[in-house]
């Protein structure tokens, strides 16, 4: 006992708090931060004026110049930028948009994204549309102060010089301001994508079927929620270039038109030309995409396979060949970049000589039109030339981020469509609503349902009690995990019926660890009880274990549990099921990894 009461009443609260100060932590934290009220959400609460200069950020700019900011002082988040908030909103639009078909494809994942975070973008687009307007303010003005500074002193009325410097002023106030609002929203809704993305992909995984985790490996899992929803969230400083860009091209345009009259229009068809010559270009950037997102694929697939395996390679001394094979796999991924980055480099110096070109085709035209060139015309034309470098420059960027969100948005969305564990294998009832605790009448079951489902469990007719304890004995691939499976419901139903009263806790054959410490994998999300934690650590035989580690149940467990032995995690498997108080615990092999004493001790303890 002693070994590890100095550190538990020290970590007790802040493992049970979440990152970021949520809900759950408020009531600890409100005594450290009264005084301040900095918990507070700033962004919810904020005033007109407040929102609008960001001072709502000053108490925490405040405090963190006072002191290093803890974690206590991180201000609490509204309930839509928690992905517990935003999660419900996301899965309600996109059960809107798919419909009585379910069929969930790339354009409507995207349309339930867009009204999820419709208010973000709705004023992002306000905000880039003054930001913008504001921009071109003094490209059109340029060519009336020059005009003024340019007239003789009698015609220079002082009103009208001080008009001009103000409307400068305030144009470059104005796009500074709303700039900052314009990026501000655009990342609160990537925020929101992220985590609507994040939740669904998570919850989509739990939930696969048998037959479709066969087809879709833990490294496509991988890419699908690190990479691909990153890509669609990162897409969102990008969505609003789309009308944006026209924007932009038609007031610098209409500056031109009246700057320099006939001669902009070869200026817009010059323009018009290098945007269409964009659209081949950009469905060889698609192809690349697709190639280079499948190579990744395949490279992750191998990689985590490797290192699930790294035993067996060690032992049968396969290193080199497994890793000419991964070597393979990386040569393949990197040519498919390499195609890529050379296809975008060339576009983006295509485009990036695109405004000079411009330049000169609109003023040679103005010298064979005969149209005069004064120089307050020619500095008017230069900073709007100057202006559409920016559109010009970016549309490939934005068509390259539109193509590598479609293919991720396809990748998604076939993902989301695989098959689901089927409702209806099992019916659950409440605790107490029945004596039998497992009943499975008629049932047959099959791994293999496609190919002429050959029953793997066929005929099985049996009743649990609740409170009997019950041993299936069989050789080496008799069913005795396939029975666990289809208790659980994860074996596909052939027919039959599979009855469970009371909630279920499953220890596995294969060991299941988390990244963390001990005591963080018994209690896996669950409160504290230190009575019921110290007689599972008792029954599970791990107080010696807990003696020899450095710092007891706080020992930080590595990957896949790599600093502890196999009958180590097999028991503190064993002590998160206990620890969780279920009715029903199923145990698959329990004590294949323990010793004959150990494996006793657990077998007659009460």
């Amino acid at each position: 006992m002693a070994r590890t009461s100095t550190n538990r009443e020290h970590t007790d609260s802040l493992l049970q708090e979440p990152l970021l100060n949520g809900k759950e932590s408020e009531a600890s934290t409100s005594s450290s931060t009264s005084s301040n009220n900095i918990n507070a959400p700033p962004y919810a609460n904020a005033g007109f004026f407040s929102f609008l200069t960001f001072s709502w950020m000053g108490p925490l700019l405040s405090l963190g110049n006072r002191k290093t900011l803890n974690l206590e002082d991180v201000p609490t988040l509204e309930d839509k930028d928690l992905t517990l908030g935003i999660l419900p909103i996301f899965k309600a639009n996109l059960q809107s948009q798919i419909g009585a078909d379910g069929r969930i494809t790339a354009f409507k994942l995207f349309k339930a994204l867009v009204m999820t975070c419709f208010r973000e973008l709705l004023l992002a687009s306000i905000f880039a549309t003054i930001y913008t307007l504001s921009s071109y303010a003094g490209p059109y003005l340029i060519n009336s102060f020059v005009e003024y500074l340019n007239s003789t002193e009698n015609q220079r009325p002082s009103k009208q010089g001080y008009l001009l410097v103000s409307a400068f002023i305030s144009a470059k106030i104005l796009e500074c301001f709303f700039m900052r609002h314009r990026i501000l929203q655009l990342q609160r809704a990537g925020v929101h994508m992220k985590g609507a993305f994040s939740g669904t992909i998570y919850q989509k995984g739990v939930t696969l079927s048998s037959r479709s985790r066969q087809s879709c490996t833990v490294g496509e899992m991988i890419n699908i929620l690190s990479i691909d929803a990153d890509r669609v969230t990162r897409f969102t400083w990008s969505i609003d270039q789309f009308w944006l860009v026209p924007l932009q091209i038609g007031l610098a345009m209409a500056i031109l038109y009246s700057t320099l009259g006939v001669a902009s229009l070869f200026a817009l068809a010059a323009t018009t030309v290098i945007m269409l010559a964009s659209i081949p270009l950009s469905r060889i950037e698609e192809n690349f995409q697709e190639k280079m997102m499948e190579a990744k694929d395949a490279r992750m697939k191998a990689t985590s396979e490797v290192l699930r395996n790294m035993r067996i390679l060690k032992l049968q001394a396969w290193e080199m060949k497994f890793l000419q094979k991964i070597c393979d796999f990386r040569k393949t991924e990197a040519s498919w970049i390499k195609k890529y980055l050379y296809n975008d480099a060339c576009i983006t110096f295509f485009y990036s000589g695109m405004p000079t070109l411009v330049a000169v085709i609109t003023f040679g035209m103005c010298i064979l039109m005969g149209i005069p060139l004064s120089s307050g015309k020619v500095l008017s034309a230069l900073a709007i030339f100057q202006m559409l470098q920016q559109p010009i420059c970016s549309l490939p960027d934005t068509i390259s981020m539109l193509i590598q969100t479609k293919v991720s948005l396809d990748r998604i969305s076939s993902f989301l469509c695989m098959e689901d564990l089927p409702d209806d294998v099992v019916h659950r009832a409440p605790k107490g609503t029945s004596e039998v605790a497992i009943e499975v009448k008629n049932g047959t079951f099959s791994w293999d349902l496609e190919n002429g489902g050959v029953p793997t469990l066929k005929k099985l007719n049996f009743k649990v009690l609740h409170g009997m304890r019950v041993a299936v004995c069989g050789g080496v691939g008799s069913g005795k995990s396939s029975l666990l499976s289809c208790i659980l419901g994860e074996m596909p139903k052939v027919c039959g019926e599979v009855k469970l009263c009371g909630s279920t806790a499953y220890v596995g054959q294969s060991p299941w660890i988390q990244s963390g410490t001990i005591e963080d994998n018994i209690l896996f999300g669950d409160q504290m009880d230190r009575d019921r934690y110290e007689k599972v650590l008792e029954a599970c035989s791990l107080n010696k274990d807990l003696d020899v580690l450095p710092h007891g149940d706080q020992t930080v467990i590595g990957e896949r549990g790599i600093n502890l032995s196999g009958g180590q995690k097999q028991r503190i498997q064993m002590a998160r099921a206990l620890y969780n108080d279920a009715d029903i615990f199923l145990l698959d092999d329990p004590f294949s990894a323990l010793d004959a004493h150990t494996g006793s001790h657990l077998f007659k303890v009460k």
